[in-house]
């Protein structure tokens, strides 16, 4: 089993501090002259069949992103979760890193259990919403996330791709030999989604509107024990290749397009992918976290006509 979360912090490296040089710190502050203990901007981690990776931004002071991964041993089943604190609320960050931490563990249990797929991935946002309601110790402190994830699993009809999300974290199918046929796979749950989904506005124009980001669905507290929608539940076969995309806001606010988004992903590796989508975002504005997991779903090998010899 291959697994990964990020961020993660090195306990181990104390960074230097960028004003005065000095390595002690206490509450996260510079004990010879209080400046804040800087950061890495960036985490990365190839875990050969999943890319991962999420970077602080350029507006935001910390990231309150969270990715994690696994890859199974002798099936090669992957497993993927993204989320994005809210920043509204108390320790985002934790909520994120805590829903995208329990949501794969518990995906990776119901699958070892033999439920399918679509069971699975609806028992890791369960015991994710279940988590994070979990952290709260007083009724004015909740940190609430978003939440995206997928499942990816080789079948002899192609791969199954299930994909769960509450929250406006975002899936996409990116195809590679006709970029065309990319599509989103998750629903947000956003005023801006609402406006479309009611025929008051086309997509472009809701997230025109100042409320466009505004959540109606989040996992928190305050979230409900259930906050997923109807539709929250998606499934699709891939038989051709592409590339499976879970992201943030910080990503899809500058690249919403599906076959824009597949433009990244062609001819290059996983790696390339990641950083070239993470770079477009900063070069954008990177007004908030980026965080980026790439599944490559190859080209099916071809199977000999029995016919011919």
């Amino acid at each position: 089993m291959r697994k990964a979360a990020l961020p993660v912090h090195d306990p181990v490296t104390v960074p230097q501090c960028p004003t005065c040089g000095e390595r002690r710190y206490e509450a996260g502050l510079c004990v010879v002259c209080r400046t804040p203990k800087p950061v890495p901007d960036r985490f990365e981690e190839d875990l050969g069949p999943v890319y991962i990776l999420t970077d602080r931004g350029i507006s935001h002071s910390r990231n309150e992103d969270a990715v994690a991964a696994a890859v199974r041993d002798g099936d090669g089943v992957r497993v993927i979760v993204v989320s994005d604190g809210v920043s509204t609320s108390q320790d985002p960050q934790a909520a994120s890193g805590t829903a995208a931490r329990t949501g794969v563990d518990a995906v990776l249990a119901a699958l070892a259990d033999g439920r399918p797929a679509p069971d699975a991935v609806m028992a890791g946002l369960a015991t994710a919403v279940a988590a994070v309601r979990g952290m709260s110790r007083t009724p004015e402190y909740a940190p609430s996330c978003t939440y995206v994830s997928a499942i990816l699993r080789d079948t002899p009809e192609g791969t199954e791709i299930t994909v769960a999300n509450v929250g406006d974290s975002r899936a996409f199918w990116l195809a590679a030999g006709d970029p065309t046929a990319s599509r989103r796979l998750s629903v947000d749950d956003s005023w801006a989604q609402a406006l479309v989904d009611a025929g008051a506005m086309d997509e472009e124009a809701a997230m025109r509107d100042p409320r466009a980001h505004t959540l109606l669905r989040w996992l928190g507290a305050d979230g409900g024990e259930a906050p997923w929608s109807a539709n929250c539940l998606q499934s699709m076969l891939v038989t051709e290749p592409g590339t499976l995309l879970l992201c943030t806001d910080g990503l899809w606010n500058y690249l919403p397009d599906p076959v824009a988004l597949a433009g990244f992903t062609v001819e290059t590796t996983p790696q390339a992918a990641a950083r070239a989508l993470a770079d477009f975002a900063l070069d954008s504005g990177g007004s908030d976290n980026i965080t980026v997991a790439l599944a490559p779903v190859p080209a099916r090998a071809a199977v000999p006509d029995p016919g011919v010899s």
